[in-house]
C-alpha cells in the first residue's frame, strides 16, 4: 500500500502561474540585448532617412545657413535718470523710440534705498512705468531706468 507521500513522488507537477511569468521575463531579459542589435541599425537607417527628407524640403541648406535667412531681431535698451527725494514716491516712466515696442524694463539700485511698488509696460506698449518710494527718511536716491526695446 502506498501512502500520499510516495505518489508524489511520481508524478511530476505542473508549473504554477508565477514559475511561468518569471522564467518568461528571464528569457525576455536575456535576449534584450540580442533584440537590441537588431533595432539599432533600423532606427539608425529612419534617422538617415528623415535627416534626407528634411534637407529635401530645406534646399540641402545647413542649420547655420536656415539661420541667416531671418533677420535677427533688433533689440536695444533705453535709459533714463532717476532721482527721489528723501521719503518720496514718483512714478517714471522710460519709452522706446517712436513706432517700437517695449519688451521689458527695470531700474538700477546703487544704494539700495528705493523699493519698487508697481511695474508694467505703458498701454500703448511703447514704454515701461516704474513707481519707486525712496525707504530713506534722510537722504536722495537715484539711478538709471532700463527699457528693453524691439525695432
Amino acid at each position: 500500500m502506498t501512502g500520499p507521500a510516495e505518489r508524489k513522488r511520481g508524478r511530476i507537477r505542473r508549473p504554477s502561474a508565477a514559475l511561468v511569468v518569471a522564467l518568461l521575463a528571464l528569457f525576455v531579459a536575456l535576449s534584450g540585448t540580442a533584440v537590441a542589435a537588431g533595432v539599432v541599425p533600423l532606427a539608425k537607417r529612419a534617422l538617415t532617412a528623415d535627416t534626407a527628407k528634411n534637407s529635401i524640403k530645406l534646399g540641402g541648406l545647413t542649420a547655420a545657413q536656415v539661420g541667416a535667412l531671418a533677420p535677427p531681431p533688433n533689440i536695444y535698451y533705453k535709459t533714463a535718470p532717476w532721482t527721489l527725494a528723501a521719503g518720496d514716491d514718483q512714478e517714471f516712466t522710460t519709452t522706446c523710440d517712436p513706432g517700437e515696442h517695449v519688451l521689458s524694463g527695470g531700474f538700477d539700485n546703487p544704494d539700495g534705498n528705493a523699493l519698487p511698488e508697481d511695474t508694467h509696460p505703458t498701454a500703448d506698449g511703447t514704454g515701461w512705468v516704474i513707481d519707486l518710494s525712496n525707504l530713506s527718511p534722510s537722504s536722495d536716491t537715484g539711478g538709471t531706468l532700463y527699457a528693453v526695446c524691439l525695432r
